[in-house]
């Protein structure tokens, strides 16, 4: 046994083949380009097929990994996709977002002295090479129950609510607001990170199985929560996200050319402005930006820019390289593409001309002090340590609220001192009857993983009320 796994670690993990980042820096094209048949076969063959498999353990949807990995080893593509598809309808999009580094990669044995297995390229090919080349055929579906589900958001949550629901026979309905579905897969995540025709095709196998899907519909505007009852459905679920943008709170915030990255990310990706002239979404283009924020949203942000053809594009942080909350993937991106950190920096003001657009910012200087609540060491400003960053573009990327439009017009849905909706973190039950949320409406900004294990748990809780009752 110790012979086999020796023999076996001696393979290395084998790259991501990539854009080069000098051409990949001035479009929108997907920068890994995926594993062909071989390469996937060689990586999958790394994996020691654990008897008690701690990777597991760090998927939030609990994908059988082992599993789906022997069957790309033994190069049955179609098992391993089916393999995914038991717990996870939305392979291609984790294989591509999901913080594998921190989650199952992250539990790998082999990641105690060599490198982990690529279980998200694994995954990736799994669902890629089904798009290309499968038949098309679809998991079993249970008999019809008559009950009927709305999902109120089409991001991750809500996509994965659907699916799981349809296949245990009942009848659903996502309502979108927006004109496309997909949620922040669409308006957040850029082309070169998550291709739209992915998500697409995704949303696509979800209409297939039997869901339904009605965009330009705001609920709790266009129609209620309630309303939703007594047209009918037995069961609600929310995941409409955190989608409220936040800001600085600082003078000049008002200047021309300040974005929220919610609206800088939005005009890029779902309205398609980095197409113009064939799409004429306005979005300013600046050639020296700043990206406020760390996070992966702030980094989708500095690259957009980048790609829409700034000479100079720099994030500013307030905290350490060790506290940035992005995936270490996308700050590497970044960083081969150009982008600047400038970190332990926190604006203070922005200055603008006569004109009233934006020419600048006012920073200071920061240093750490004692961690705060969210285990991070606070910044403490370093005194007399002012100075001027030029820019003609802002994007304030330092995370979303709680857009209350629906939560407002809900009675009887309890909200936290944030605005999210308090929720069971096993069920997904909120305090109204019949009515479930998950996703970043209920735990703040987090990742699509996330969004996708909480959907998991209360679609089961969704499926035992409409089999058994609350």
């Amino acid at each position: 046994m110790v012979e086999k796994q020796s023999k076996k670690e001696k393979i290395p993990r084998q790259p991501m083949p990539e854009q080069a980042p000098e051409v990949r820096k001035r479009n929108f094209d997907e920068v890994p380009l995926g594993y062909d048949p071989e390469t996937a076969q060689k990586e999958a063959s790394r994996c020691l097929q654990c008897k008690k498999p701690s990777c597991m353990e760090g998927c939030p949807v609990a994908v059988n990994i082992p599993e789906f990995i022997r069957f790309i080893k033994e190069g049955d593509f179609t098992s391993a996709i089916r393999k995914i598809w038991e717990r996870n309808s939305l392979p291609a999009i984790c294989g591509r977002v999901c913080p594998q580094e921190i989650q199952c990669e992250g539990r790998c044995i082999l990641g105690k002295k060599d490198q982990p297995v690529a279980i998200g390229n694994l995954e990736r090919f799994a669902a890629d090479w089904e798009r290309e080349n499968g038949k098309g055929n679809l998991p079993p579906k249970a008999e019809p129950t008559g009950k009927r589900v709305a999902v109120v958001g089409s991001g991750p949550s809500g996509l994965t609510v659907a699916g799981d629901l349809t296949l245990k026979g009942h009848d659903v309905t996502i309502f979108e607001a927006f004109h496309k579905p997909g949620g922040v897969l669409v308006y957040g995540i850029p082309e070169f990170r998550l291709p739209k025709e992915i998500v697409y095709s995704e949303v696509n196998f979800l209409e297939r199985l039997g869901v339904k899907v009605e965009c330009n519909v705001v609920v709790g505007r266009t129609i209620t929560v309630d309303e939703l009852f007594q047209e009918g459905y037995d069961a609600v679920y929310i995941g409409v996200g955190a989608g409220l943008p936040r800001f600085l709170n600082i003078p000049g915030e008002n200047l021309i050319g300040i974005y929220s990255a919610n609206e800088y990310l939005t005009r890029a990706n779902l309205m398609k402005a980095y197409l113009f002239p064939e799409y004429d979404t306005p979005i300013a283009k600046g050639k020296n930006v700043a990206v406020i924020g760390a996070g992966n949203v702030a980094m989708d942000a500095a690259r957009t820019a980048m790609r829409l053809g700034a000479e100079r594009v720099r994030i500013v942080y307030r905290r350490s390289r060790e506290e940035m909350p992005a995936r270490l993937a996308e700050i590497h991106h970044a960083e081969e593409e150009g982008i600047e950190f400038h970190l332990l920096t926190a604006p203070t003001r922005f200055l603008g001309d006569d004109k009233g657009r934006v020419t600048g910012m006012e920073c200071i200087q920061m240093e750490l002090g004692e961690p705060d609540e969210s285990g991070r060491r606070r910044p403490v400003p370093i005194k007399d340590s002012k100075f001027t960053l030029e820019c003609d573009l802002a994007v304030i990327a330092v995370g979303a609220g709680a857009n209350p439009l629906l939560t407002q017009s809900t009675p009887g849905l309890k909200l936290n001192k944030w605005g999210y909706i308090i929720a069971d973190p096993e069920t997904g039950k909120t305090t109204k009857k019949g009515v479930w949320a998950g996703g970043d409406i209920v735990t703040g900004q987090a990742t699509v993983i996330l969004a996708m294990g909480a959907g998991r748990k209360a679609s089961d809780s969704i499926h035992q009320y409409l089999t058994w009752g609350w």
